[in-house]
């Protein structure tokens, strides 16, 4: 095919294609450098973290090490955002414990950490994480700093390096990942359906006045949603006296059980019975306030929205188990829609621990 000064368009057209083609490889190749083995020191411990990415999440698992046979390891979890190179990630579950065997469990942990970081690339192919760390299940409590080199080579050989090795020849193909991964039992997400906001709130500022709740529009769902038939007969839900639902927050342990980062204008959270509805029945508190509580978890979504606006730099919603349901523990899924991210947890709550998710914002935290 030629153009009216008689020069073909081919060669071009083909040239075109194959510089959008390199172009679209480079890409991908660049927003994958975060998976691999990075080696340094957390909060002043030697530390080796290997990290995988797999789709919007982040998962692997951390040493923390005196030398080779003397380290805590837990699982890991976390974000990446490509935009701003934010990297977030958390110590889930602690795998093993100088040499004893972790309790594969989410559990209050004192040592647990949390890592907010910058992904660097100075030149050549150094690579560094950079940034600080804190407490996992406090907010507010920075107790040291990141500093990790990407690693050609691990110290520690475990089940992750066949991922990271093979990670652009199959490796990151998510179910082998999510093989990997899963060290508890797979339990299956509830179906969404589409449904208005039972709730939508403000959330309290810097300042901590009451959170601003508006009432449900005309038509819209019940706030509590109708129980569902269960197999098991759902307990009682009791309209505990706020007395004795704060005194429930104030002496039970928060275990973090993920992070939300705050890239967006609102948040909405989606709360579900995890699995079977049984008859849980929760609390939301937001950074020490309570904002809810009777809320009765069924099939059905209760949602609330919070403006991001109105949030600090590293904030704690807490679920607090009203009850145990007929099944203990008191479980929720949980959706969190920020922006066009969506985000999935599923929160254990007990007579000993609330869940707690922190809605953090990478930007703000790294200052």
């Amino acid at each position: 095919m030629k153009n009216s000064s008689g020069i073909s368009r081919r060669p071009f057209l083909f040239c075109s294609l194959m510089a959008l083609l390199f172009l679209s490889i480079s890409f991908s190749v660049n927003a994958q450098t975060i998976t691999g083995v990075w080696r340094g020191k957390i909060k002043g411990q030697q530390a080796e973290v290997k990290i995988v990415k797999s789709g919007d999440e982040l998962v692997g698992v951390a040493y923390y090490y005196q030398k080779k046979n003397k380290y805590k390891r837990y699982s890991l979890r976390g974000h990446f955002d490509p935009n701003t190179n934010s990297v977030i990630w958390w110590d889930e579950m602690l795998l093993d414990d100088y040499g004893t065997g972790g309790i594969m469990q989410l559990r209050p942990d004192a040592g647990a950490q949390m890592m907010v970081a910058d992904f660097n690339c100075p030149g050549g192919e150094e690579m560094y994480l950079d940034g600080t760390s804190s407490s996992r299940d406090k907010q507010n409590s920075k107790n040291g700093e990141v500093h990790l080199q990407k690693m050609s080579k691990p110290i520690f050989n475990d089940e992750w390096d066949f991922i990271i090795d093979n990670y652009f020849v199959g490796g990151n193909d998510p179910i082998l990942i999510d093989s990997v991964s899963q060290i508890t039992a797979k339990v299956n997400f509830p179906e969404e359906k589409n449904m208005k906001p039972v709730m939508v709130i403000v959330a309290p500022g810097k300042s901590n006045p009451p959170p601003a709740v508006s009432a449900p529009e005309p038509g819209a769902a019940n706030p509590t949603p109708a129980p569902v038939e269960a197999t098991a007969a759902p307990a009682p839900v009791a309209s505990a006296p706020i007395d004795v639902v704060e005194k429930k927050f104030t002496t039970r342990k928060n275990v973090l059980q993920t992070v939300i980062p705050i890239t967006a204008k609102t948040i909405e959270l989606r709360f579900y019975d995890n699995a079977q509805v049984d008859g849980d029945s929760i609390a939301l508190f937001l950074n020490g306030r309570l904002l809810f509580k009777n809320i009765r978890l069924t099939e059905e979504a209760y949602t609330i929205k919070i403006n991001a606006a109105d949030l600090q730099a590293d904030n704690e919603l807490v679920m607090v188990a009203e009850n145990l349901g007929s099944i203990p523990p008191n479980t929720s899924f949980m959706v969190a829609i920020v922006g066009d991210k969506r985000y999935e947890a599923r929160l254990f709550a007990n007579e000993q621990s609330s869940a707690m998710i922190r809605l953090v914002n990478p930007e703000l935290l790294k200052e």
